[in-house]
């Protein structure tokens, strides 16, 4: 959950980012957030969580 959630945070970090840099438009990035959103309630669903999270085991299993 924590990971979830921390991802949720720094997706829409990046989004308000881009969106006052115009580096992407408002229409764009709400397609983007919807597509997302309707992404989610699809069987593809915890095949991407899964893939997700076996990211950031890696990327917390890396020292520095």
């Amino acid at each position: 959950m924590a990971v979830s959630l921390s991802l949720v945070l720094l997706t829409a970090v990046i989004l308000v980012v881009m969106i006052r840099a115009k580096s992407i438009k408002l229409g764009p990035a709400l397609i983007a957030a919807l597509f997302g959103f309707f992404l989610a309630s699809t069987g593809v669903a915890p095949g991407i969580r899964t893939f997700i999270s076996q990211i950031a085991r890696m990327i917390n299993g890396i020292s520095l």
